[in-house]
């Protein structure tokens, strides 16, 4: 008779520690933890090599876990389903354990293809919560409370010992070139693996973070300043919960500490404690409405923008080339590195939708496959506020040459990624083609005029949010997915205008 199989599915949830599908389903006997190598999931748009050799640097971590443990990592390239199929053909499938998953469409097209096969051969899929985020949530009121009480839950410790199997199971991870057409070089991209996240955790909270809250928002202090934990939070080589309390910890030690020192540490890591609470918040969002990965989340801004067909515009902001340095410079590093800070990420989001006029779908793309720590939905939900296509959150159409100012004001930055102008005066260096010596031959000059153009997309944007029919789909908005702030819950109600301010602070989410 076949021996039934527990199947483990890991799919962003790379650990042993605080992994409950793992110990529950090692609880209830033999079980084969099982990662699959999708390449149609790694096909789609929004993914890129950079991305994958992060993840491959966390499958070969996690295998070595699961390898002290007795049953190392089984990794299958294929179909999920075909794969699941195949499995249950051969041994017979008892149940399947894993994390739910709030990944893009695909990822929900094919979980419900499972869900409906495992479903008619009578094979119990049990599906943790991940996170913070609700699965089938009815209603956004106490979610905060929700998500305070999920993080203080103890972390689910790893399973003693997993049974070996009696079956010789393959480790085969393919390579980038073997998963994509293209390549795709992140020369300066973290490298993954939990080893590497704890490492990060513990020089955020007691070397790099006691600034965070005052750094985080220029590229040249946010790198250190930040916690650079968000890929290893995407791919799950340490839970959110693991962090919290991590950091609720590291505060306890210090709340009595009267010190200067001990004040600007409680001010950021109570800020970035706020900002983990965001993380999901914005998760939550494509949960309850996958549709924002494609469509405007408000209908008024339905057909704002037009496809990018042959644009030139799209091109020089792809390749860092729009004449305006801080973008450029800000474009460069994240393809060097698969990561930038928060406020650049919106700066770049509003500079292409705002500035550019272009549709956020298309460079909301360009910028996931950049990004090593690409979320699906913290990304469409930052990607639609950027681009001003809520209805519900202030519009931010930022100036490219006062946030240079502002952020890299003896332009640093820029020198270090846009080495073109590194003879450029001090004076010019934000402004490049007003020196009289400037050559755009070397650099070019300013694709847009930058003033007018913002004018022309605020004219636009704040007409279509004042209109009645408007007025009525924010408020539907603000229902279904607006922060319950305590001091602004009833009064939003009230007054969506009230409301619309009260979110311009969910602007700040950086790790």
């Amino acid at each position: 008779m076949k021996k039934l199989l527990s199947i483990v599915w890991f799919k962003k949830d790379l650990r042993v520690h605080d992994h409950r599908p793992l110990a529950r389903a090692a609880a209830q006997g033999p079980c084969l933890p099982l990662y699959i190598v999708e390449p149609e999931l790694w096909s789609q748009p929004d993914q890129s090599p950079r991305q994958w050799l992060f993840a491959q640097e966390c499958l070969t971590s996690l295998n070595i876990d699961l390898s002290q443990l007795g049953q190392p990592l089984r990794v299958f390239t294929g179909d999920a389903l075909s794969i699941f199929q195949s499995l249950h053909q051969r041994h017979g499938i008892a149940s399947l354990w894993s994390h739910q998953e709030t990944g893009n469409h695909w990822t929900y097209d094919r979980d419900r293809r499972i869900k409906t096969w495992a479903q008619a051969h009578s094979i119990a899929w049990y599906e943790e919560q991940a996170g913070g985020v609700i699965r089938r949530l009815r209603s956004r009121d106490h979610w905060a409370q929700s998500w305070d009480r999920t993080m203080a839950e103890t972390p689910t410790p790893p399973p003693h010992r997993l049974e070996p199997l009696e079956e010789e199971w393959s480790f085969d991870v393919p390579s980038a070139e073997e998963l994509f057409t293209s390549s795709d070089v992140c020369e300066n991209r973290q490298a993954g693996g939990r080893i590497e996240a704890l490492k990060l955790l513990k020089t955020f909270l007691y070397d790099r973070g006691q600034n965070y809250r005052f750094h985080m928002s220029s590229p040249l202090t946010a790198r250190d300043a930040c916690s650079r934990l968000s890929p290893h939070i995407t791919w799950g080589t340490i839970s959110l919960r693991e962090i919290t309390q991590a950091v609720r910890a590291r505060l306890s030690e210090i709340e009595t500490d009267p010190s200067r020192d001990a004040k600007s540490w409680r001010q950021s890591l109570s800020s970035f404690l706020a900002r983990l609470h965001w993380h999901c918040h914005f998760i939550q969002k494509l949960e309850d409405e996958p549709r924002i990965e494609f469509t405007n989340l408000h209908s008024a801004y339905d057909g704002l923008r037009q496809k990018i067909e042959n644009n030139s515009h799209y091109a020089a902001w792809c390749e860092g080339r729009t004449g305006f340095p801080f973008i450029d410079a800000c474009m460069r590093a994240l393809d060097q590195d698969g990561w930038i800070n928060f406020r650049m990420r919106a700066m770049l989001m509003s500079f292409a939708s705002h500035l550019l006029w272009l549709p956020w779908r298309e460079t909301g793309l360009h910028l996931a496959r950049k990004f090593v720590d690409y979320e699906p939905g913290i990304h469409w939900s930052q990607v639609q506020m950027q681009s001003g296509t809520t209805g519900m959150n202030t519009v931010r159409i930022y100036n490219p040459v006062k946030q240079s100012q502002d952020q890299d004001p003896k332009g640093e930055f820029i020198r270090r990624y846009v080495p073109e102008l590194k003879d450029i005066p001090d004076a010019f260096i934000h402004e490049p083609w007003l020196w009289p010596a400037f050559n755009s031959d070397l650099y070019p000059s300013p694709i847009i005029d930058h003033i007018e153009q913002a004018k022309k997309a605020r004219d636009i944007l704040y007409r279509l949010k004042r209109t009645p029919e408007s007025r009525v789909v924010t408020a539907e908005l603000v229902s279904k997915h607006g922060s319950r702030k305590r001091r602004a819950q009833t009064r939003a109600a009230r007054d969506i205008n009230s409301k619309i301010k009260n979110h311009k602070n969910q602007l700040v989410l950086d790790f």
